[in-house]
Formats: C-alpha cells, structure tokens, sequence
C-alpha cells in the first residue's frame, strides 16, 4: 500500500526559542519513501539534521519571536502486514543479551523499574517465559488502563500511570516497557504514525502513536498495549529508551502549541507517481 502522512504543527512564542524535532520518518524506513520527505517551516528558518545514538534523525531550529509553523508531506510504500505474531520465541537470560540491548532493561527516565519491580513479579512471576509472557503484559496493560486524551501530561511516569489507570498512547507504552524490563525483556518505545485504514471504524481525530518493541530469541518484535491486536501500516520516526528519548518536539524556553494537524491515509490519488 502507499500511505500518504503528514503534519502541520505551529507554535507561537514572545521571544526567539530553540527546538529540537523528532518528525522525519526512521532512517531504516528511508528505503520506503516514494516521495521527498522535507521539513518546511512558515517564516523560513535554517533547520538542520543529525542523527543521535539511537539512530533517529533529529531536526534542530530555532522559533523566531512570534512563532512559526512545521509541515511535511509524503509518500510511502508499507507492505501493510500486521504485526508479527510469534508465540514461540523465546526469551533470553540476561547473560546471553547482546551488549548494545542491555540498555533496555535498565530504569529509564518514564520507565521506573525499582517502583514496579515488586507488582510486576507478583503479578507474572509465574507466568511462562517468552511471548506467553509479554502478551500477558500487554493483556494487563490494556485492561488496566483506560484511553483518555484529556489525561495526557508530560510527567507522567509508568508508576503513575499504574496508580491512575488512565491515560494516552505513551503512557501504556511506558506501563507495558517497564513491566518487561522488571521481568528481564528487554523493551525500547516507538512512536512514528499508525493511521486506522486497516480498522473497521475510524479512530477519530488523527495523532501520533506511540507502540514498543521487546527482544525474544535473536530479534525485536512489535506490542502495542493500547489496542493490543497486530495492526498493519505503522510508519516508524523514532525509537528510545522512552519517550524523553524521542520527544516529538522538545522547545527550549516558553511556547504555545496553536496547531496540531496530523494525517495519514491510503494514497488513492497516486501522489507517488507524480
């Protein structure tokens, strides 16, 4: 399938701010793109791109006094399979974890794992290793939480959003995360696009989405406790520990956030081709 996403995000502000953006589509998903992908913004400011340690790329720039708007469009061919399912892999002793994973079953700054350590061995110690393992994790965190827009907050921690049982994308992604990191699965958070073409129903209003990625057997495998079903057609931006590694934007100084327009559909008019 060719899915066209995008965004139109403004900010207004008093005075000059630095940004930081993680909004470009992952560099291992660079092969897919049928069309450019530019950031442009409204003033035009110089904008340039590195590509930090965990192999996202990352936009630095500067709001002028009086704000500015970011947009991007593009095109992009997804083989629109679900997630893969693998109920036989396996999980891995610490001891055989492959050096650049240990960092994901380490605490991090949403993923506090000497908070949750305690609920999560009483809750799964006796649950079989492996898959069975993370899909009990993942069945937790879908029940326990309730999807809420309006509970969104960004302090909220994995603990936090245990206690409360309420929330956003991110925070079941943090729940779930911590929880396998407290029973020895090496989990890491993504966020990129996931749009509904491949749901009965749309979702509503079009978001970023947050999912995670946990290490069974030699390889990273996809979870997604917020709907906790596979699901087809999600466009990677960026991965991290948790979403302080990957903020979708990060200001440094006083902002307002004024638009926040995000869209991905199937591209049925053939953008790619022209």
């Amino acid at each position: 399938m060719l899915i066209r996403a995008g965004y139109d995000i403004a900010f207004t502000c008093e005075q000059p701010v630095p940004m930081l953006a993680h909004l470009s589509v992952h560099g291992s998903r660079n092969k897919d793109l049928r069309t450019p992908q530019r950031l442009f913004t409204t003033p035009g400011v110089p904008i340039y791109d590195y590509v930090d340690s965990f192999g996202n790329i990352c936009t630095r720039l500067a709001i002028p006094a009086g704000g500015l708007t970011l947009s991007c469009g593009f095109v992009i061919e997804d083989d629109f399979q679900p997630d893969p399912v693998a109920p036989e892999a396996l999980q891995s002793s610490i001891e055989a974890l492959p050096d650049d994973v240990m960092l994901y079953v380490l605490a991090s700054r949403y993923c506090e794992t000497d908070r949750l350590s305690e609920v999560a061995w009483d809750l799964f110690g006796k649950t079989p290793r492996g898959w069975a393992l993370v899909q009990g994790i993942v069945d937790f965190v879908h029940r326990h939480v309730r999807f809420d827009y309006m509970k969104a907050r960004p302090t909220k921690t994995a603990r936090d959003v245990f206690e409360e049982r309420e929330g956003v994308c991110r925070d079941f992604a943090h729940l779930a995360i911590t929880l396998c990191r407290c029973m020895n699965v090496p989990a890491r958070y993504c966020t990129g696009y996931l749009g509904d073409m491949d749901l009965p129903k749309p979702l509503g209003d079009m978001d970023f989405s947050a999912w995670f990625e946990v290490w069974l057997g030699d390889r990273w495998y996809v979870f997604d406790a917020r709907h906790n079903r596979p699901r087809s057609g999600r466009i990677l931006m960026a991965r991290g520990r948790d979403a302080a590694d990957t903020p979708l934007t990060m200001t440094f100084g006083r902002v307002t956030l004024s638009r926040f327009d995000i869209y991905t559909d199937e591209d049925r008019l053939g953008l790619a081709s022209r």
